[in-house]
């Protein structure tokens, strides 16, 4: 099965969630929350992420998470994921309960496909206070993409990981697993590089993007948001543009990247730790990108 069709399946299958106008998202990939230990990219922005998410819950956002949410790779139980940054799911547990958290699973999560792994690990926590097995994300479903649908305009978006335009990181995905937790994870310890990821091999990112903006030439141009590659996407208006979007990660150094759709419109954003003049620091957001209609991208044959 070609990258193409893996592409074309995701989409044909994806979990539609209308929207309007007045909608807001915050979109955020690639956590890859670990178990607080050396090899855990995610514990340095740990604090940033749950500023930014206690930022947009409060605002009202919905919460899509494209993929790689959890480090399973590196880690066999996601109970030592959970106890490493228990606030930090309480407050997704929060965005479930109020019906706003929709979930995309990539590589490093990929388990999560399977309902069963889902319901078993993700449904209760084990509370120390009560004593007793506690709901977390009780009935939650994990999707392979999702699209937005507007009501207003009838404009797509297509949201998934993006590992399907990468061989071994979908069909090989239990290979690369395999080599992450046997090999490369001692071995992060002293700089070594896992050469598996797209996001630390240059060569094999280029490839995955050309392969996606083929996919969405081939599909009158709809707008495709994914994550995987780590490197944050954004295309300019104009004629021969391709529709292509990229969230980034929450694993830059010191900051984080996402995508907001916010009442019609879509922009790339950071949350960072910065300075003030009195030297102390502050979480602050920065708009890299937008924030431009999602009507300016129009859907056209390319």
């Amino acid at each position: 099965m070609s990258s193409q069709t893996r592409l074309t399946r995701a989409f044909e299958n994806a979990k539609r969630i209308p929207f309007d106008n007045k909608s807001k998202f915050i979109l955020f990939s690639d956590c890859h929350r670990g178990d607080a230990s050396f090899a855990d990219d995610f514990a340095s922005n740990r604090n940033i992420y749950f500023h930014a998410m206690n930022h947009y819950f409060t605002e009202g956002f919905n919460y899509c998470e494209l993929g790689d949410g959890d480090e399973l790779w590196e880690n066999l139980f996601f109970k030592e994921i959970f106890e490493a940054h228990k606030h930090v799911y309480l407050l997704l547990k929060k965005y479930h309960d109020s019906n706003r958290l929709h979930m995309i699973y990539g590589n490093h999560d990929m388990v999560y496909r399977d309902k069963n792994v889902v319901k078993k690990k993700l449904s209760t926590f084990f509370d120390p206070k009560t004593g007793k097995d506690e709901p977390l994300f009780t009935g939650i479903e994990y999707h392979e993409a999702i699209v937005l649908e507007n009501l207003e305009t009838g404009q797509h978006l297509f949201l998934t990981h993006g590992h399907q335009a990468d061989f071994m990181n979908y069909i090989g995905w239990k290979i690369n697993r395999f080599l992450v937790q046997i090999l490369w994870k001692p071995l992060q310890v002293w700089g070594i590089k896992d050469p598996t990821s797209p996001a630390k091999n240059y060569v094999e990112l280029i490839k995955i993007e050309r392969r996606i903006k083929r996919w969405i030439a081939d599909n009158n141009n709809i707008i495709t948001i994914t994550g995987h590659t780590h490197r944050p996407r954004f295309p300019n208006i104009n004629d021969n543009s391709i529709n292509y979007f990229n969230d980034g990660s929450c694993v830059h150094p010191r900051s984080i990247t996402g995508i907001e759709i916010v009442q019609g419109t879509i922009a790339l954003i950071k949350w960072f730790i910065d300075t003030k003049s009195d030297g102390t620091l502050q979480i602050v957001k920065e708009v890299l990108e937008g924030p431009i209609k999602l009507t300016d991208y129009q859907t056209k044959k390319v």
